[in-house]
C-alpha cells in the first residue's frame, strides 16, 4: 500500500514535517513545497493526498492569507493538530556555542528567540525562507562559524548539530495546524465544523448572526475577518464552532445559512486538543 502524500510548506526537518509526522504517524511521504500557494495547489492537483497547513501561532497570531487560501480553494479541513515549537541553536559537527557568528532562520523563528540573540550580541541574525532549508544549507557548505535556528528533527535529518534546545523566549509557544484534502470525510467523532460566510452590509447583522449560536449556549473558539475582495470595506466571516454537527451545530449553521449572502462549510472533525511535542 503506497504511503500517504503529505504536503507541507518549507524543507524536510520544519515545524510542519514534525506536525504531521505527530498527526499522522511516521509512515507517510513528506512532499515539500516552496510556498503557500504551491502547498494547496498540491492536493488539488493530485500530486499529493493531504496538506497540513499551519493557520495559526499562540504569539504571532492568525496566517491571514491561508484563511483566504481555504475559502478560495475546493479543499476540506479533516482534521487539526498543535505543536509546541521547540527552536534550537543547530551547527555543523565539531562547532560550538563560543565559535558562531551568524545564525540563519526564517523571520518568525528569529523574532521568537529575540532574548538568546540580546544576550549574545556576537551572533548576527540572518534571515532565510524556511528553518530546515537553513539547516540544509549549513549542511551542504556552512562554515564552523555558522548556525541556524531550527527543530531537532531538522538537525537530525541533515547530520547537524543541536548546541541549545528551547531558546526561544515565551515556552507557550504552540503553532495550529489544519489537515486538508480534496475529499470532505465523515467522522463520527467530529466536534468542531469551521465555516466562512458573507453578510449583507446592514446593521446588526453580525450580531443577529452570532446570536444563533449564542442561543444555543454554542461555544466560538474562532472568529476571524477577512476584506472581501472586490467589495470594498465589506469582509468574509471565518468561523470555529464547537459541538456534534449533527446536532445543535449543525442546526445553527442551517439557519444561518438562510441569512447569509454565502456560506461554505469548510470541514466537520475532532476537536485537536492534544499539543504533539509538549
Amino acid at each position: 500500500m503506497a504511503a500517504l502524500v503529505v504536503a507541507i510548506q518549507g524543507e524536510k526537518g520544519a515545524f510542519s514535517h514534525q506536525a504531521a509526522i505527530g498527526a499522522l504517524g511516521t509512515g507517510i511521504e513528506i512532499l515539500p513545497r516552496t510556498t503557500f500557494d504551491e502547498l494547496f495547489d498540491s492536493v488539488v492537483e493530485k500530486k499529493a493526498d493531504r496538506a497540513l497547513v499551519p493557520i495559526e501561532n499562540s504569539l504571532h497570531g492568525s496566517i491571514h492569507e491561508n484563511y483566504d487560501r481555504l475559502k478560495n480553494r475546493p479543499l476540506h479541513i479533516i482534521g487539526e493538530t498543535q505543536l509546541r515549537i521547540r527552536q534550537c541553536l543547530i551547527a555543523r559537527p565539531g562547532s560550538s556555542v563560543a565559535t558562531i557568528r551568524k545564525v540563519a532562520s526564517h523571520p518568525v523563528a528569529l523574532a521568537q528567540c529575540r532574548r538568546f540573540f540580546a544576550e549574545r550580541p556576537q551572533m548576527e541574525a540572518v534571515s532565510a525562507y524556511d528553518t530546515a532549508g537553513a539547516v540544509q544549507d549549513l549542511m551542504k557548505g556552512g562554515l564552523a562559524t555558522q548556525g541556524a535556528i531550527a527543530s531537532r528533527l531538522a538537525a537530525e535529518l541533515y547530520g547537524a548539530t543541536v548546541l541549545l534546545e528551547g531558546i526561544e523566549d515565551d515556552p507557550e509557544n504552540y503553532t495550529r495546524f489544519l489537515l486538508l484534502a480534496r475529499e470532505a470525510e465523515t467522522v463520527e467523532a467530529a466536534s468542531k465544523t469551521s465555516i466562512v460566510f458573507v453578510l449583507d452590509n446592514k446593521p446588526g447583522a453580525l450580531y443577529r448572526a452570532l446570536g444563533i449560536f449564542a442561543a444555543r449556549e454554542l461555544d466560538l473558539s474562532k472568529l476571524e475577518s477577512r476584506p472581501l475582495r472586490g467589495h470594498p470595506w465589506e469582509h468574509s466571516f471565518y468561523l470555529d464552532v464547537i459541538g456534534d454537527p449533527k446536532g445543535k451545530a449543525g442546526e445553527a449553521i442551517e439557519e444561518l445559512g438562510r441569512s447569509c449572502r454565502e456560506l461554505r462549510i469548510l470541514g466537520s472533525y475532532p476537536e485537536g486538543l492534544s499539543r504533539n511535542g509538549a
